[in-house]
């Protein structure tokens, strides 16, 4: 199989937001979770690798992306998509900069450009400022988040710190006069010594137009809605082999769990609407500090197959700050992490198939804890959350991997209604 895309994301959650939209086209996509193995083979003309690399040391995120790169680009690939959240978060001193400048290093890019719309999730850039629907993002709730708090909507202040070039902007005037006026910008600033460059978009029209300014670019880095344009620009330039898939039935068995550790807005409403309609548990991590995990798995061991189940940290800005305060940022996040990681291990274990999994850490964790590797792609259950199967133990289970603030409040309830559907 000649690979057409190659692309690192940060996260896993952020890994399958991209496979949901480029497979709406309808060819294939490859998911790997974690890095391939060397002889590893590829599997589709769009492979993306997913790791968990948003909050780690820096040195360790440029490290496992470019053993990633390297893998891509031994397996054929050409052009290079560096894919990280549309709320453009990663650590303080950032991640997203230095993965990108490596990158860029090593793929011989003379400049790349960023941006994280998503215009269907209420994700827009307009003059260098990132929006969550009407909201920049320094006033949305992500300035609460509890991992990566977010105290500036400007994308070039955000950058600059993380680069070690100059930071330019392409905003939406450019963009707006098309394909010939955005190369015109980025070429200019190029001569400038500009290799790092914001984009603007408010619109998919917009994110059309970068996506194919854009395709000459060896590297180019954003937010999953960037990459929808890419498949039909692909088999235009005669760049896909192979068919579009007809989709497939998938039999998957019972039991069924939510996993929640996002602490986001919209989270916080699922779990709330969900709470009513499912057997629940919540995850305390002072208890966790004190007790462990054993309380959770002897309260799922005995909650029947047949019945919904709920195990959630979700909770409150004011509750995750006295959480924090109490055992440090790191480790309480690491106690809530384990635990559900163990939680899914059991439920598994119990013979439960169907997991949806709330938050990129926690579905990092989680995965990973299943020792699953490998992906194939489902219905679409919200814009960039799709069902996924895999292999487990000779069964098929069905994970929902959703990012925080993707979904509407009764997602919970709507995923298992669509699994069951399809």
């Amino acid at each position: 199989m000649q690979i057409s895309f190659g692309a690192i994301a940060d996260d896993f959650t952020g890994a399958t937001d991209l496979a949901a939209l480029l497979s709406r086209s309808g060819w294939p996509v490859s998911l790997r979770l974690g890095l391939p193995k060397p002889d590893d083979t590829p599997m589709a003309p769009f492979e993306i690798i997913a790791l968990k690399i948003r909050t780690v040391p820096v040195e360790q995120a440029v490290e496992q992306a470019l053993i990633a790169a390297d893998w891509l680009e031994k397996a054929g690939a050409k052009r290079f998509y560096w894919k990280y959240c549309s709320t453009f978060d990663s650590t303080a001193e950032g991640n997203i900069g230095p993965v990108s400048e490596a990158l860029m290093q090593r793929l011989d890019a003379l400049q790349t450009i960023y941006c994280p719309a998503f215009p269907e999730n209420g994700r827009s850039i307009f003059m260098g400022h990132l929006f969550v629907g009407e909201q920049p993002l320094d006033e949305s709730a992500m300035k609460d988040h509890p991992l990566t708090p977010m105290r500036d909507s400007s994308l070039v202040r955000l950058l600059s710190p993380q680069v070690t070039s100059p930071v330019g902007l392409a905003n939406r005037l450019v963009v707006a006069k098309g394909v010939e006026a955005l190369r015109a910008r980025l070429d200019a600033l190029k001569n400038e010594g500009v290799r790092h460059v914001v984009v603007d978009a408010v619109a998919d029209d917009d994110l059309a137009v970068i996506a194919q300014a854009t395709m000459g670019f060896r590297l180019v880095t954003g937010g999953s809605a960037l990459a929808m344009p890419l498949p039909k620009l692909l088999a235009d330039a005669g760049e896909l082999s192979g068919s579009r898939s007809q989709g497939t039935q998938v039999r998957v068995g019972e039991g069924q769990i939510v996993l929640s550790g996002s602490c986001s807005a919209m989270t916080r409403k699922q779990v709330g609407r969900y709470l009513p309609h499912a057997e629940s548990y919540r995850l305390d991590p002072l208890a966790l500090a004190e007790q462990g995990v054993e309380p959770a798995l002897n309260w799922l061991r005995s909650v029947p197959i047949d019945k919904a189940k709920l195990v959630y940290a979700t909770a409150e800005p004011d509750e995750v700050r006295n959480f924090q305060q109490a055992l440090g940022v790191e480790k309480s996040g690491a106690l809530v992490e384990e635990a559900l990681a163990r939680i899914a291990q059991e439920a598994s274990r119990l013979g439960v198939s169907r997991f949806v999994v709330a938050g990129g850490e926690t579905s990092g964790a989680v995965v990973n804890a299943l020792g699953v590797r490998q992906l194939s792609i489902g219905k679409e259950i919200a814009p960039g959350v799709p069902w996924t199967y895999a292999k487990l133990e000779g069964r098929t289970i069905a994970l929902a991997l959703k990012s925080g603030n993707f979904g509407a409040e009764d997602f919970f309830a709507q995923a298992f209604r669509l699994l069951e559907a399809s």
